[in-house]
């Protein structure tokens, strides 16, 4: 069983091998020789932190939001903690957009699934920030059973 697996892992990690760097940016200007296949997917489950907002433009617009989820851990001692990660959602996709803009509200819990992108937003004073969003490709929602 082992040595099957070696043997459909091995091209992927041949391949693996080959790749540039975390962050380095591709400057060949021809199609490359060979072109392979990537993902890049996360799912997230947890509550809506705000209302979502429409920003950009009326040409480009984009429906924003954050996630929160949250790690329990206990230490060693028995005491139990929670640690919560905030997560910014964009949506492009035009019906996921104007229906997350409608219908989800702070509070309601929400599964997002996507892809996760990084790059540099500009604040009001000029100074460039790194931004990590994840681009929504699907938006469920979920009613609270109170």
């Amino acid at each position: 069983m082992m040595q099957q697996a070696k043997h459909i892992l091995k091209p992927v990690l041949n391949g693996f091998r080959s790749l540039p760097a975390r962050g380095a940016a591709s400057t060949t200007a021809a199609a490359p020789a060979k072109i392979e296949k990537t993902v890049n997917t996360v799912t997230i489950l947890g509550r809506v932190g705000a209302d979502p907002q429409l920003r950009g433009s009326l040409e480009h617009p984009v429906v924003t939001f954050s996630v929160a989820t949250h790690t329990n851990y206990k230490y060693e001692n028995g005491d139990w903690a929670q640690r919560t990660d905030w997560h910014r959602v964009v949506v492009f996709k035009p019906n996921l957009r104007e229906t997350v803009l409608e219908y989800l509200k702070k509070g309601q819990r929400t599964m997002v699934q996507g892809k996760i992108t990084y790059g540099e937003i500009t604040d009001q004073q000029g100074n460039q920030k790194t931004s990590t969003s994840i681009i929504a490709d699907d938006v469920l929602f979920f009613r609270d059973s109170n």
